[in-house]
C-alpha cells in the first residue's frame, strides 16, 4: 500500500499521470453527485462548480496523458486507451491500474514494459 507522501510525489511522468488520473476520477464523482442534486432534487446551480472543476481536470488529464505517452514511449494503442479512459466515469483509475500492472508506468510498474504488438 502506498503512503500519501508517495502519492503526492509528482517528480516523474508516471507519478504525475497517476495523480491526475485519480484527480479526474474524484472530480467525476463530484460531478455525478452534483447531477443527482440538479436532476433529482432540483438544485440547478449544483453542477456549476463541480462541472467547471471536472472540465479543467479533464483537460489537464488529456494533456498529461499525451505528455506521458511521449515521455514513456507508449505504443499508439496504449496512448489512445489512456485518452479514451477519460470518457467513462472512473475509467482513468482503471487504466492507471492496468497500465501499472502491465509495465506501462515505468517505476510504478512491477513488471517491465511488454514487447510486441499486443502492448
Amino acid at each position: 500500500m502506498m503512503d500519501m507522501s508517495n502519492f503526492l510525489d509528482l517528480t516523474t511522468p508516471a507519478k504525475r499521470f497517476r495523480f491526475v488520473a485519480v484527480a479526474e476520477a474524484i472530480t467525476w464523482l463530484a460531478l455525478l453527485i452534483a447531477m443527482f442534486f440538479k436532476w433529482v432534487l432540483g438544485y440547478t446551480e449544483a453542477v456549476a462548480v463541480p462541472g467547471m472543476v471536472h472540465g479543467i481536470v479533464f483537460v489537464i488529464f488529456v494533456l498529461v496523458s499525451i505528455v506521458t505517452w511521449v515521455q514513456l514511449r507508449w505504443k499508439v494503442g496504449v496512448g489512445l486507451l489512456a485518452l479514451v479512459s477519460s470518457i467513462p466515469p472512473f475509467g482513468t483509475v482503471v487504466f492507471e491500474w492496468w497500465a501499472q500492472r502491465n509495465g506501462h508506468l515505468a517505476e510504478l510498474s512491477t513488471t517491465p514494459e511488454p514487447k510486441g504488438l499486443a502492448a
